[in-house]
């Protein structure tokens, strides 16, 4: 298979991919909004193939549009404050029979020229639909049961609270960043450039539902994805409420992330750190993957779409870095400490200016790692995440660290 072809393959699967999940919302729930910061439902709908269209189609190949108020309607998202919320009505949003309409012939049209299509093009409209992906999951997550049809799920059997523990990392240098001439990246991953890291220790497990309980016991608020009826703490999962696993990873938001390491003495760990404890090892050598060299599946973390919602902290061991670290990729994105910035170099895609740039704003927090929801090609060591600090619907954990 040529590269070219294995793009357009996996074009079409990214598509199938966002295709099953728009389909779990019920007819009448397209316009919803599950999310109140976010666009409604029927946004999404029509955001992917515009985006492909303006991409492909009119910026690369200077295709001849057929329905340019939907390209300008479609093209982009929104990224509000929490609490700062759209006034749009849903009489506001075309017919879903009309958006769907303008998918296919989307497809269709962009489906006739994929040989043509610039291979950084395919890359990026792949990669956006994935990021989707995991955007809309978080979306249907928030949606109440009865406005989506959710694949039956079975979740763990809750265990005890692992024995948690801080490991040391020694000092050396961690490899941020992708070098230039090395494959796909989006524009904040370039370029590599090497950071030195003092000696620190991290906690080897994410902080779990069941420490975190602890820090609400003390007088905090809970995190987004719980809620309480009567004595008893639930997590809201996919398809309904369960009760509170104490053994899973918390999600909150960077804000609750930082005061929970202050309550507990210790530090988020910076966007080096985590390199260092993830990809770094004793021996000076840097890995692909916490893991080592092999490709990442289901042994090495929970990612790519295998399940809704959390395992346990302690479920995928031969995940574990070269230090002893857990699930650093896979079961929730990690916050950090680091504010999103542009490495030295940085450089925008002439193509897609606006994809890091405008989040250089001093009000977005840099994530790593990845969530049940990201798709594996997002699982390389370069990649980048961020979000505002008191973003909630986030599939989002941490750790702490000791400096």
């Amino acid at each position: 298979m040529t590269p070219r072809t294995h793009l357009v393959q996996a074009l079409r699967e990214a598509r199938a991919r966002t295709d099953a999940m728009f389909a779990m919302v019920r007819p009448d729930a397209l316009y919803d909004r599950p999310i109140p910061e976010r666009h409604r439902i029927i946004f999404y709908l029509g955001h992917l193939e515009a985006f492909d269209w303006n991409q492909i189609g009119d910026g690369a190949l200077g295709l001849a549009p057929f329905h340019a108020s939907f390209d300008k309607l479609f093209a982009f998202g929104i990224d509000p404050s929490s609490g700062q919320l759209p006034d749009d009505k849903a009489s506001d949003w075309p017919a879903a029979a009309e958006v769907v309409r303008y998918n296919q012939q989307v497809r269709l049209s962009l489906n006739a020229v994929l040989d043509r299509a610039p291979e950084p093009m395919l890359h990026v409209a792949i990669e956006h639909r994935l990021m989707h992906a995991e955007t809309f999951a978080y979306i249907l997550h928030n949606a109440p049961p009865d406005r989506k049809t959710v694949p039956p799920t079975t979740h763990q059997v809750p265990g005890p609270e692992p024995l948690h523990g801080m490991i040391e990392i020694p000092e050396g240098t961690a490899t941020l960043g992708r070098p230039s001439n090395d494959g796909f990246g989006w524009d904040n991953e370039f370029d590599a450039h090497q950071v030195h890291v003092p000696a620190f220790a991290t906690s080897k497990y994410k902080v779990t539902n069941g420490q975190y309980l602890e820090f609400v016991r003390d007088g905090a608020a809970p995190p987004p994805f719980w809620t309480k009826r009567g004595d008893q703490w639930y997590w809201r999962a996919m398809d309904g409420d369960i009760p509170l696993p104490l053994d899973w990873p918390v999600y909150a938001t960077w804000e609750q992330a930082l005061a929970y390491t202050q309550w507990a003495g210790k530090a988020l760990p910076t966007e080096a750190q985590f390199h260092r404890a993830a990809y770094g090892g004793s021996n000076g050598v840097e890995r692909s993957n916490p893991w080592g060299e092999a490709p990442p599946d289901e042994r090495h973390g929970n990612f790519a779409f295998r399940r809704w919602d959390p395992l346990p902290v302690t479920a995928t061991p031969l995940g574990d870095s070269a230090f002893g670290v857990s699930q650093l990729v896979g079961n929730g994105w990690e916050w950090t400490a680091t504010v999103f910035r542009p490495f030295p170099g940085f450089r925008p895609f002439p193509f897609y200016p606006g994809y890091s740039a405008p989040f250089f704003d001093g009000a977005h927090y840099l994530m790593k790692g990845a969530s049940p929801q990201t798709a594996a090609r997002l699982l390389r060591r370069s990649f980048r995440n961020w979000f505002r600090p008191n973003y909630p619907y986030a599939y989002a954990g941490f750790r702490c660290v000791e400096n």
